[in-house]
């Protein structure tokens, strides 16, 4: 590693944010770059420096024409060998070096470690969402808001620290040069960078405001779009390409107004910051040369004025459209931030501690949740499932099922009553300590686009390779897997399965699904109708691998199939959020109850609607 490459170690990337991302604008920047403020400060102290070299440059160009001009063609090198030496030294190694410094300070220290801590500060906190809030939004437009906000925080740092201490030194050290030849240029100056700041403000807060309307657009583009993408199998069966053609295309019109709005804005911008820009050469140079014929300012001042006043009005139009992008940014961060800062609506305790091993009693103490509303969910569960017991759970949709199993991952809080895993409560506890005591095989099994080790190597990241072919031979899914082959040539355990698993079978998901499960060797397993998705042969292959899967643990299955659940230590059946039956599968078919008449109904088919109503 080179030292230039060294340099970029002096902020740590990664560093985890203090706290939670706060919703104003000021406190969520700060947020983003705590800990670089340093190498900020820095960075910025570096830039003024080269933005003083500018001013230097002018005033040396004064001294030698008028150096030049005393002593005439003879003398010129003979009288002044030492400003014409520093002059030298100036502009071949002071001033490219100063550049140099400012150079590497962005473009190595500030630039390629800002958005990797300011996005990954707002990965980790929207990784710690509950899952409404990833229920209640498009995939695409949250990972859309993340890069936003991540690289509009980078601009605004880079383009401050780039141009607006740079120009802040050249304007600050120009009227310091003014000063010395007259005040009155100085002051031309002065009213001139009045009459620009307040250009600056009227455009400058429009610009910000049509900037958040734009990124709001573009983002719902990115969302509809990955939307459209990720179901395009769905889209296609049912030959709706035209439609989600024209919904894409209504969320890129509202993107193209807003985005003319924006240009409308930019336009008028420069039209005028190109007028005022125009002004300060005739201000500058026009009054160095009344001073000239009054005897009163050198031919030298003439020329150090006019290269100044070049300088800023060329420095003007490249600050304006900086502030400009700086606003757009601005706009773009304010946007993401009403996104990605929200409050986190299930938190863990404060002081909740890791859930140690257990042995897998799950208690449910009068139990209630109902997402908020007055139906819904589960009401009133009083149930204790023993360490080991295998409990089938059994119900028409919309019974309550899923919401059961939910409260024990606590992917939701109950509102009434607890839930407790060995006599812990599960609101006491880490999240990420329940769920690693907790093993789950649902029917639609998620699978991620990465090779197939690495999707069995979810189930415990640390395993080693032998261990992974040995779950995998485990939910028999080892000699497909060898005959696998990916688009790019990789094989066998290296290829990758598509996104969301679409090049597998899905006997081949589940089979996956299982390794995973077999590999976790979490003391708790929920089968969510595990192979309900399954036809009867490849469901007899897969249950044989869920009765290996099941072996010494606690496990809660649901099922519309009741022949998967029939063997299960004890069934409790599911009405309208309540437990309305209870016992054994032979049990239960003498009593002659509900799970009678769903046993009786489906025939090996499965739990409907038509069951539902006509258990009522």
């Amino acid at each position: 590693m080179s030292a230039l490459s060294r340099l970029g170690d002096w902020i740590d990337a990664f560093r985890p944010a203090d706290g939670p991302p706060p919703q104003r604008l000021g406190a969520f920047m700060n947020w983003c770059l705590s800990g670089s403020w340093p190498m900020l400060v820095l960075a910025g102290v570096i830039s003024s420096l080269s933005g003083v070299t500018e001013v230097v440059s002018a005033l040396i160009m004064g001294w030698v024409i008028d150096a030049a001009i005393s002593s005439g063609p003879s003398g010129f090198f003979t009288d002044h060998m030492t400003l014409i030496v520093g002059s030298i030294l100036f502009y071949m190694i002071l001033r490219p070096l100063a550049f140099g410094v400012s150079s590497a300070s962005n473009a190595i220290v500030i630039g390629p470690n800002v958005m990797p801590l300011v996005l990954s500060r707002l990965h980790r906190w929207t990784l710690g969402q509950a899952v409404t809030f990833f229920d209640n939004d498009f995939a695409g437009r949250i990972a859309q808001k993340q890069m936003q906000a991540a690289r509009a925080v980078t601009d605004v740092a880079t383009e401050i620290i780039n141009t607006v201490c740079f120009a802040l030194a050249s304007v600050v050290g120009s009227v310091i040069f003014l000063l010395v030849i007259d005040w009155r240029i100085a002051l031309a100056l002065a009213v001139w960078l009045v009459g620009y700041v307040m250009l600056i403000r009227y455009f400058m807060p429009r610009v910000r405001v049509n900037s958040a309307a734009r990124a709001s657009a573009r983002a719902m583009v990115s969302g509809q779009v990955v939307d459209t993408i990720t179901n395009i199998k769905t889209v296609k069966l049912f030959a709706h390409a035209a439609f989600e053609d024209r919904v894409a295309l209504k969320a890129m019109e509202v993107f193209r107004e807003s985005s003319v709005e924006f240009g409308e804005i930019s336009t008028w911008f420069r039209l005028s910051l190109m007028g005022i820009a125009g002004v300060l050469p005739v201000l500058l140079i026009g009054g160095a040369v009344l001073l000239w014929q009054q005897g009163m300012a050198t031919e030298g001042a003439i020329a150090a004025s006019g290269a100044i006043a070049m300088r800023i009005a060329q420095m003007s139009g490249w600050v304006s459209f900086t502030l400009m992008s700086i606003y757009t940014s601005v706009g773009e961060v304010e946007d993401a931030m009403k996104t990605l800062s929200v409050p986190h609506t299930l938190a863990d305790a404060a002081g909740a501690l890791d859930l140690p091993r257990v042995a897998g009693e799950v208690r449910f103490d009068h139990a209630s949740f109902a997402y908020g509303r007055r139906r819904g969910g589960v009401q009133d569960i009083d149930l204790t499932i023993r360490a080991g017991e295998k409990l089938g759970i059994v119900g028409a949709s919309g019974a309550g099922k899923s919401s059961l199993v939910s409260l024990v991952l606590r992917l939701y809080d109950v509102e009434e009553g607890t839930v407790r895993i060995d006599g812990h409560d599960v609101r006491g506890v880490t999240q990420e300590s329940l769920r690693r005591q907790i093993g789950m095989v649902t029917q639609e099994t998620a699978m991620f686009n990465r090779s197939a080790r690495d999707n069995i190597a979810y189930g415990r990241p640390d395993a080693s390779m032998d261990e992974i072919i040995a779950a995998a031979k485990q939910a028999e899914a080892h000699d497909f897997i060898l005959n696998m082959v990916d688009h790019t040539g990789r094989k066998g355990y290296d290829a990758f399965l598509g996104e969301r698993g679409v090049k597998l079978s899905g006997g081949q998901r589940q089979r996956i699904a299982l390794a995973r499960a077999f590999l976790k060797d979490a003391p708790i397993l929920v089968l969510d109708e595990a192979t309900s998705a399954l036809d009867s042969e490849v469901e007899a292959s897969i249950q044989e691998a869920l009765d290996r899967v099941m072996v010494g643990k606690t496990v809660l299955a649901i099922a519309h199939r009741l022949s998967t659940i029939a063997a299960m230590d004890r069934i409790v059946v599911l009405d309208d959020g309540r437990i309305v039956e209870e016992g054994t599968h032979d049990g239960l078919l003498a009593r002659n109850g509900l799970y009678a008449r769903y046993w009786n109904r489906q025939s090996g088919g499965f739990i409907g609607v038509d069951d539902k109503e006509a258990a009522e």
